[in-house]
């Protein structure tokens, strides 16, 4: 297999400015075909804009990029007809029913009229809008208005799928149907590119960058990111977690704890050779009653030792 076939995307310090904001950071990127790559970082972290450079909507202040074996902004024209995009904000026309938005798009991609009705007709029935054919976009639910996007954005069954914050608007069920929509189209060989700040979601990628002011920190199969951090782990459960959050903060060795109800997730470094008993006789001498225990790293976890300066604490 040759490099372009291997990789759908592979970019070199690909970077962007607007004025003085650097909003994306000589990234190195490669992104292997036919699986679902994520981008995960909070708002402003530079994702939008790396998808937009990405599929030629925006020309790089520096760096290069190939995407489909295809140089951008350079062959923009080429890239379009190959590619699908989806933006975080519904785009579509609220005052055409779902069936016309369907059909607008089919023209604007010059399917040929005697393969569009049975096309529309089959993302109609796959994506679960019969019901709604002839209803205004506008009057769509979240979910539906997320459903008839993603059906617009494969109508043209495109090599690459661009996702840009795609469930940031919908409910928790919406987004487990719109992931399973995912997986069958990375199974038919689709490569998708998506962002979004869901650690769960980020989770179900094959591979995933996490990008912190417009810089990639990390790039790895979320496994192979959770293993090495660099960080123990340390899950306490507290009588008093907001007074066991503030003693343990208080130590040097902790460079971070994340309450989540009753419970603190607590950073330590891999150079502390027992974490567990740290904290322990932390609490213990400040009166603390608490269960203590070394536990894998989630990928929130993996976030926040990759974004942390040095010297500082989260």
């Amino acid at each position: 297999m040759t490099d372009n076939a291997a990789f759908a995307i592979r970019a070199r310090g690909l970077t962007k400015q607007f004025g003085e904001l650097v909003a994306v950071n000589h990234l190195d990127l490669e992104v292997p075909s036919g699986q679902i790559y994520g981008f995960l970082g909070p708002n402003g972290s530079g994702k939008t804009t790396a998808i937009r450079m990405l599929c030629g909507l925006l020309k790089p202040t520096s760096g290069n990029a190939q995407v489909l074996g295809l140089e951008v902004p350079g062959a923009t024209n080429e890239l379009k007809p190959r590619i699908g995009y989806m933006t975080q904000k519904f785009s579509l026309y609220s005052d055409l029913t779902v069936q016309e938005n369907l059909q607008f798009i089919a023209d604007i991609y010059a399917l040929p009229r005697r393969q569009q009705k049975a096309r529309i007709d089959e993302l109609i029935t796959e994506y679960h809008m019969l019901a709604q054919r002839k209803q205004l976009a506008g009057t769509l639910s979240g979910g539906q208005k997320q459903r008839l996007a993603l059906a617009c954005a494969v109508l043209h069954k495109p090599e690459l799928l661009l996702l840009d914050e795609p469930t940031s608007a919908v409910d928790p069920r919406n987004r487990r149907d719109f992931w399973a929509q995912l997986f069958e189209l990375a199974d038919a060989g689709t490569t998708i590119l998506v962002s979004t700040h869901y650690m769960d979601e980020a989770e179900r990628c094959h591979r995933l960058a996490i990008l912190h002011h417009g810089v990639k920190v990390a790039d790895g199969a979320p496994g192979e990111l959770q293993a090495a951090t660099g960080m123990w782990v340390i899950e306490v459960l507290a009588d008093s977690p907001r007074q066991a959050n503030q003693v343990l903060m208080a130590r040097e060795e902790v460079v971070s704890v994340t309450q989540l109800g009753v419970r603190l997730r607590v950073l330590i470094p891999q150079s502390q050779t027992d974490p567990k008993q740290l904290v322990q006789s932390c609490l213990d001498s400040n009166a603390i009653t608490a269960t203590v225990n070394l536990v894998p790293a989630s990928l929130e976890d993996v976030f926040v030792a990759s974004t942390l300066q040095p010297g500082s604490k989260q």
